[in-house]
C-alpha cells in the first residue's frame, strides 16, 4: 500500500516518493510552508517536522514561563514589599536631601576590609614614628605646594611688618614734635625714652623651626624657618605649646614644624 503525501495527502508512488522529516511526500509538494518555493534534500530546514526555505526558516524563540496563579501570588507580593520598603525608606529620608544606600552585606563587606585596611596604615605609622614625640608629615607634591604657598604669605608679612616698624621707629614721637614747634623749650634736650622690649622666658626645651607657618587662630603662633621655639610643651600628636624667641608670642604651633635642638 502506498503512503500518503505529507502535504496533499493523497498516495505516493514510489517513481515521485521523497522520505524527509518522517514523512513522504511528492516531489511537487515537498514545498517551503510560507513561500511554496520547491524544495529538495540539500536545501531544505525542517522545523517541527515542516520544510522550511532558508530565508523563511523560523527564528529560534526564548520560553515563556506560564503565569500561573501561584506565580501571579509571588508577584504581586514582591511588588507590596518593594512598595512598603521603598515607602519606609522615603519616609526616613524625607528632608535629608541625599539618598541612603542601603546596607547590603557587599557594603558591609566592603566596610570591613576598608577598616581593616585602615587600622593596619595606622598601626604602620604608628609604629614607624613610636619615640619620635610628634607626627611626620608626608612631604608629597601637595604638601610641598601649601608650604611654598605658606612660606611666600610669610615672607610677605613680614616684610608688610618690616616696613611699618621701620616707619614706627624713624617718625619722632609725638611729644618730640611739639617741642619742636616751641622754641625754647628745655625738653628738646631731653631724650625720647624708648620702652624697652620684654624678652621672653628662657629655659625649658628648645626646638627650631624647619618650615614657615602662618597662625591661623588668635592663639597659634606664626613661624619663619629657622625661628627658635622656648618652653615647648607637647600637647598632643599634632600641636605643641611655645614661645617664639624672635616676636615673643606664646601659643600653639604645629609639633610637625619643630625640631629639638
Amino acid at each position: 500500500m502506498n503512503p500518503p503525501c505529507g502535504r496533499c495527502r493523497k498516495p505516493v508512488y514510489p517513481t515521485e516518493k521523497i522520505n524527509c522529516l518522517d514523512k513522504f511526500w511528492h516531489k511537487g509538494c515537498f514545498s517551503c510552508e510560507v513561500c511554496k518555493m520547491a524544495l529538495s534534500m540539500g536545501n531544505y530546514k525542517g522545523f517541527e517536522k515542516k520544510p522550511y526555505c532558508s530565508m523563511h526558516y523560523p527564528k529560534s524563540s526564548f520560553t515563556i514561563v506560564t503565569d500561573t496563579p501561584e506565580n501571579k501570588r509571588l508577584k504581586q507580593q514582591t511588588m507590596l514589599n518593594s512598595q512598603a520598603l521603598y515607602k519606609e525608606d522615603f519616609e526616613k529620608n524625607k528632608g535629608k536631601g541625599f539618598s541612603v544606600v542601603a546596607d547590603t552585606p557587599e557594603l558591609q563587606r566592603v566596610k570591613k576590609t576598608q577598616d581593616q585596611i585602615s587600622h593596619a596604615l595606622y598601626k604602620e605609622e604608628f609604629e614607624k614614628n613610636k619615640g619620635k614625640g610628634f607626627s611626620i608629615v608626608t612631604d608629597t607634591p601637595e604638601m610641598q605646594r601649601v608650604k611654598k604657598t605658606q612660606d611666600q604669605i610669610s615672607d610677605i608679612k613680614y616684610h608688610e611688618e618690616f616696613e611699618k616698624s621701620k616707619i614706627r621707629s624713624d617718625a619722632p614721637p609725638p611729644e618730640n614734635r611739639r617741642d619742636e614747634e616751641e622754641p625754647g623749650n628745655p625738653r628738646l634736650i631731653q631724650p625720647a625714652v624708648q620702652p624697652r622690649p620684654v624678652a621672653p622666658p628662657t629655659g625649658g626645651p628648645r626646638y627650631q623651626a624647619l618650615y614657615s607657618y602662618t597662625a591661623a587662630e588668635a592663639d597659634e603662633v606664626s613661624l619663619q624657618e629657622g625661628d627658635l621655639i622656648l618652653n615647648v610643651e607637647t600637647i598632643d600628636a599634632g600641636w605643641a605649646f611655645g614661645v617664639n624667641q624672635r616676636t615673643g608670642q606664646r601659643g600653639m604651633l604645629p609639633a610637625n614644624y619643630i625640631r629639638p635642638i
